[in-house]
């Protein structure tokens, strides 16, 4: 990216943000352990703070997850303000040809509004991926509305879906494209890929990536009201309709999660807003500070993570520029130089068993892992990782005391595309062996544990994050030795 398509970059003081607020911002994420993965602040329209956790990096996009949803949001913004679809549109009418025979009056008063809400009737999530003929929309359509449109919030990532059919089906586009020159170009924003369902409309969730610039890009046009280098890209008035109060979404007291919900948008305290992803990513929006705050992470401790930003950085803002503060500012320097998942590089990286088993394959016993066989060879910087999956033989590189990135192939939640994987291992001893892989473009990494004595082999897998797809406990996966396997 040109530095003429990059935010502008500043001192934190000279924007009126304590060096020293963000000292404790990064203090309390240590302490307590969150697993951050990157984060950039912006204060009057300059970034003053900003960070990644190795091997994390700035150039490497990351999943949003549910962040996506205001994306969506986004687009329908600019469709409204085109004419192509009204707030109070009805869904039947859009989809005519998909309504069921006996539809409800709660369906037939399902309008645009209430997909962007939350608040379609549903008593619970429609379940979309469990829809057998691939017709989303129609599934959608005869699923059972149980209350009047517009009354019961329940979080509904098929509503978003919805959305992006409306989209397609009004603009002839894919949301994709329809937002490339409306706001991927003018932002400058990373190349983005989108998944899409059998019928080809983006799902409009979960398969967004983008890189913290990006999304506090989007956190900056929306605190700037639409407004970008001088234009009005998006209606001033979409903006503060979407990020204002337009249903309640619970109770929860003195948390985040129950301030009301937007147009795809939460509400938070402080008479703020975010885009919210899974595993902790989001992106706050702070009108009265003049902030924006983008952060990727791979915790279940969001709610900890935001509380954490009213503590320590929220009282760090002051209205005018702040004294120079060279001391914090060169700590906070180092801070930010140095931040890395840890991955206890200083543990021992060689072992006297690394000859005995070079080149070995190892049979493994069936598992839910789809993995066949492994085997090791150990280079002087480096070990290559090789073993056989559902998709066939792979390679990764581990660095012997720093990270290796190189390419994996696998399948939940990916669906057979090559991801980005670094790796590193270490010894415990002579016979165990750490080996950490960082999913560097989503929130997951696994660590593998290898026990490896007399010909046998005993794999422990486990997971930072727990969801369908992965592992709730350590799973543990044992193998042999086999002079019949070609070695690597």
């Amino acid at each position: 990216m040109t530095s003429e398509f990059r935010l502008p970059r500043s001192m934190p003081e000279e924007q009126g943000v304590s060096s020293k607020a963000v000292i404790e911002f990064l203090e309390e994420i240590r302490e307590n352990d969150w697993e951050v993965h990157g984060f950039m602040l912006l204060r009057r329209g300059h970034v003053v703070a900003e960070g990644w956790w190795a091997p994390y990096r700035s150039d490497i996009p990351h999943a949003m997850y549910s962040m996506g949803k205001s994306i969506v949001s986004t687009a329908i913004g600019f469709a409204i303000a085109e004419g192509l679809v009204s707030l109070d549109d009805r869904i039947v009418d859009l989809f005519s040809e998909e309504k069921p025979e006996k539809a409800s009056d709660n369906l037939f008063a399902m309008k645009v509004r209430h997909l962007l809400t939350m608040a379609t009737g549903h008593a619970e999530a429609v379940a979309f991926w469990e829809c057998e003929s691939g017709n989303w929309v129609r599934y959608f359509l005869e699923s059972p509305v149980e209350y009047t449109p517009g009354t019961h919030f329940v979080y509904n990532t098929c509503a978003t879906y919805m959305l992006c059919a409306i989209l397609q089906r009004v603009s002839g586009q894919s949301i994709d494209h329809f937002l490339f020159e409306r706001l991927f170009v003018p932002l400058n924003l990373s190349k983005a890929t989108w998944d899409v369902c059998p019928r080809g409309i983006v799902y409009g969730d979960m398969s967004l990536s983008l890189t913290n610039e990006d999304i506090a890009k989007l956190g900056q046009l929306y605190l700037q009201r639409g407004q970008w280098r001088g234009k009005q890209l998006l209606p001033a008035r979409w903006v503060d309709e979407a990020t204002s109060f337009q249903v309640s979404n619970g109770d929860f007291v003195n948390t985040d999660w129950g301030i009301g919900y937007g147009y795809l948008f939460w509400r938070c305290r402080h008479n703020t807003y975010r885009a919210d992803g899974a595993f902790g990513q989001f992106c706050l929006v702070m009108p009265e500070q003049d902030a924006v705050l983008s952060v990727f992470s791979g915790t279940e401790h969001k709610d900890d993570l935001l509380s954490s930003v009213w503590e320590t950085l929220l009282p760090g803002m002051s209205q005018g520029t702040l004294p120079p503060d060279e001391p914090a500012v060169k700590e906070l320097t180092g801070m930010l130089n140095d931040l890395r998942i840890d991955a206890r590089f200083d543990a021992r990286t060689d072992s006297s068993i690394e000859q005995y088993i070079q080149g070995r394959t190892y049979v493994l016993e069936p598992n839910r892992e789809h993995l066949e066989a492994v085997a090791f060879r150990f280079e002087n910087s480096e070990v290559e990782l090789f073993f056989h999956n559902n998709f066939g033989k792979q390679v990764l590189k581990l660095g012997r005391g720093c990270w290796q990135i190189s390419g994996l192939r696998i399948s939940e939640p990916f669906k057979g595309t090559d991801m980005k994987v670094a790796g590193n291992f270490r010894w415990r001893n002579d016979t165990t062996l750490e080996i950490h892989l960082v999913f560097v473009e989503t929130s997951f990494r696994h660590m593998f544990i290898c026990h490896i004595e007399e010909g046998k082999l005993e794999l422990e897998l486990s997971s930072n994050l727990y969801w369908d797809w992965l592992p709730k406990d350590v799973i543990t996966i044992r193998g042999h030795f086999s002079s019949e396997t070609n070695s690597p």
